[in-house]
């Protein structure tokens, strides 16, 4: 009835739509829906009972072209990351961190420098020595105030100059001050185009947060976490450009099939570092000092898992094998370094 070809069994050859009445009653539309989500469910544990058990295994099974048994690499890798990222976003909440310390840090730095140059500059009025001795008694009672009530007492940093993201040595509080500053200097001392747009940015910064340095920082921590699963999908592609490189010489293997090894791959990590953060939150709520062995023998077993996958779908010697492990970790390594720098500078900048 899809595709109007001679119908041959209980699916069709051609479309694959199944052998229905055109009319179904309520107890088979509910019937259905129970069969498909128990067929999903069992196809999605029976998929990780082979995934975490046999290293490489699925990957190669897809290779083969036996799929039907398995729940689809990429459908698992969309339904695991959402699973790996709401957990790790309710456990990682950057709102509960502390980051109040570093507006009174930066407050208290300022009110110990101001009180060092009234000391040295009320030890060089000095006359004698007992005016010296009196002057530095009087400061060490100074020091014994607590923090907060030196902060109550310093009010007159400037908040415009308490969040400086600018890249140069001037310290511009607007940018129509910035651009006079820039349009009375020769052509060949102006800044660039990329400057002056980090400077614009940087002053915009300074602008909104002003002497609200925690918020800045909880701010751009937050967009930057969230930027991970994106970080991930960029990388997947790149790493499997690696593998490529690497099993060159193995003409059987297609850019494809290196980068279904790594979603295989991507999926067993995001179910370890599941197991991981639960015992993290354990260890939080109960200190239980055998915790630690046991995230170290996940990370143990991650690094097995993986030398084991790479042995078993490109079916080299364990010499080789391990190679070309270190390998690609150290790209790996190297590339995360470039991602993550060029996420966070995104992130400053959309902030």
């Amino acid at each position: 009835m899809n595709c109007n070809a001679e119908l041959n069994g209980r699916f069709c050859h051609v479309c694959g739509q199944e052998n229905l009445e055109p009319k179904e009653s309520v107890w088979e539309l509910v019937s259905h829906f129970f069969y498909d989500i128990t067929h999903f469910d069992g196809k999605f544990f029976s998929t990780v009972g082979y995934l975490v058990r046999k290293p490489g295994f699925l990957s190669k099974e897809y290779l083969r072209g036996r799929r039907a048994s398995y729940l689809n690499p990429i459908r698992m890798y969309v339904f695991s990351s959402a699973l790996f990222f709401i957990i790790f976003y309710s456990m990682f909440r950057v709102s509960d961190w502390d980051f109040d310390s570093l507006d009174n840090r930066k407050y208290a730095d300022s009110s110990r420098i101001k009180l060092d140059s009234a000391k040295e500059a009320s030890l060089r009025s000095a006359t004698n020595k007992e005016d010296s001795v009196k002057i530095l008694e009087g400061f060490k009672m100074m020091e014994k105030i607590p923090i907060t009530k030196v902060l109550e007492m310093d009010s007159t940093d400037d908040p415009e100059t308490l969040v400086n993201l600018s890249f140069s040595n001037e310290k511009y509080k607007t940018q129509k001050q910035y651009d006079s500053i820039q349009n009375s200097l020769p052509a060949h001392k102006k800044d660039g185009w990329l400057k002056r747009k980090v400077t614009y940015r940087s002053l915009e910064i300074n602008k909104k947060y002003q002497n609200k340095t925690s918020q800045l920082f909880k701010d751009v921590i937050d967009r930057f976490l969230h930027t991970f699963p994106y970080l991930l999908f960029v990388s997947l592609p790149l790493y499997a450009i690696f593998l490529n490189l690497l099993y060159i010489r193995r003409k059987q293997f297609y850019y494809v099939d290196h980068g279904i090894f790594l979603v295989h791959l991507y999926i067993f990590t995001f179910l370890v570092l599941l197991v991981f953060f639960a015992f993290v939150r354990l260890k939080d709520v109960f200190d239980w000092g055998w915790i630690f062995y046991v995230q170290a023998a996940l990370v143990v077993y991650g690094i097995v898992y993986t030398l084991k996958a790479m042995r078993h779908f490109y079916n080299q010697r364990w010499g080789r094998t391990i190679v070309k492990f270190i390998l690609l970790n150290f790209l790996a390594f190297i590339s995360l370094i470039i991602l993550f720098s060029l996420f966070f500078i995104l992130t400053v900048f959309r902030v």
